[in-house]
């Protein structure tokens, strides 16, 4: 499989320059800023990701504000005990997006997040506690026990929450084919554990988060 420094040489010659490549990395929270946030800000995010999937992100960014209101915040406790009669005023509610599987989807997260703050001390003291090696396996228990956070959804809304992650865009899957690493976009078990070994490789030799990692890797594909 490639190096890392010659996906970073490849990088760097397709951007036109080491600081071309530099500022389009993205960042990440450390531990310590990932349990510090409350668990009202990861099923903020959370949902946010999840009205965002399939709709222009300024559309539903514009209309946050109102959503934030509705759901009191995205206080867990509160979106957990919604009752059926609370989502169908929801689904009244001419401000939000009202799609009822992503309006429903806010009750659920909640429950299991309280589930998971419950047992762990915190939803970030969850996310900060799970090994870095094994995020696919992260992703496969978003997909479980959450709701409408399979396919990239999981992976999105960890990036947005801060949470270091690689992604498997388009870019991403197209080098990761022509390395061997897949014969074709990763879906299976098998072939999800195949990228994550890949990314711990590339982890190992660079020192860089997963998050710049995939992002220079993304930089190599041509096209």
């Amino acid at each position: 499989m490639i190096k890392f420094a010659t996906l970073y040489e490849t990088a760097i010659l397709h951007k036109g320059g080491e600081a071309s490549v530099k500022a389009l990395l993205p960042g990440c929270k450390s531990p310590a800023q990932l349990r510090a946030q409350s668990d009202a800000f990861y099923l903020d995010t959370m949902s946010l990701r999840i009205f965002r999937a399939g709709l222009k992100h300024e559309l539903v960014d514009n209309k946050w504000p109102a959503f934030q209101q509705a759901y009191h915040g995205f206080d867990p406790f509160y979106c957990a005990m919604l009752s059926d009669e609370d989502i169908e005023q929801l689904m009244a509610n001419r401000g939000l997006i009202r799609h009822l599987g992503k309006i429903k989807s806010v009750r659920e997260n909640a429950q299991w997040l309280r589930e998971i703050a419950s047992e762990h001390g915190g939803f970030g003291q969850w996310l900060a506690d799970w090994p870095a090696e094994n995020l696919v396996e992260l992703w496969a228990v978003m997909k479980k026990h959450g709701r409408q956070l399979g396919g990239m959804s999981g992976p999105y809304f960890l990036r947005m929450a801060g949470r270091d992650t690689f992604l498997l865009t388009q870019d991403v899957c197209a080098v990761l084919v022509a390395q061997g690493v897949v014969t074709k976009t990763p879906s299976s078990k098998a072939e999800l554990r195949a990228v994550q070994q890949a990314f711990n490789v590339w982890q190992e030799e660079s020192g860089r988060p997963f998050c710049e990692i995939s992002r220079i890797v993304a930089m190599t594909a041509l096209g």
